[in-house]
């Protein structure tokens, strides 16, 4: 999975393909729920990280659409609360790249609530917070949060 979003940084959609595909097979052998080394790595681990990629390719949309499949698996109770909320945070990315800052806002909020430190702490997701909050279609309660975080 990290080869295959290093190709998406790259901008390489064939080698990022080819690559979840891979990652996908392994982790269909895996599963959900079945963690016993506490590596977070399964099925649903595979179609988050394809979150990232598609933003990383600059496809919001393909992003939000997996986004919005993936946060229904039954494995998206297993990951840990930070990989879910830095998960979050990349679909609020993906929300942003099609013009969506309230479910932007609302995917933020609702990383900020389960893993505090994520939004607070993590770079990445305090430009996402301040990107979002700075759409005039953004509800304040991302103003607020950004506020708090000193970025806005």
């Amino acid at each position: 999975m990290q080869a295959a979003l290093i190709a998406a940084r790259a901008g390489d959609e064939r080698v990022v393909g080819n690559l979840f595909d891979e990652a996908a097979e392994l982790a269909a052998r895996v599963g959900d729920g079945r963690d016993h080394h506490r590596t977070a790595f399964g099925p649903t681990a595979v179609e988050l990280a394809r979150v990232s990629a598609a933003v990383e390719l600059g496809d919001g949309p393909q992003g939000v659409a997996r986004h919005e499949l993936a946060i229904e698996r039954d494995g998206w109770r297993w990951l840990p609360l930070e990989h879910r909320a830095a998960h979050l945070i990349d679909a609020a990315r993906a929300y942003l790249q099609t013009d969506d800052a309230i479910n932007a806002a609302r995917v933020l909020l609702r990383a900020g609530h389960i893993a505090p430190a994520e939004t607070h702490h993590r770079p990445a997701a305090r430009d996402v917070v301040a990107q979002a909050a700075r759409d005039p279609a953004a509800p304040a309660t991302i103003t607020q949060l950004a506020i708090n975080l000193g970025v806005l």
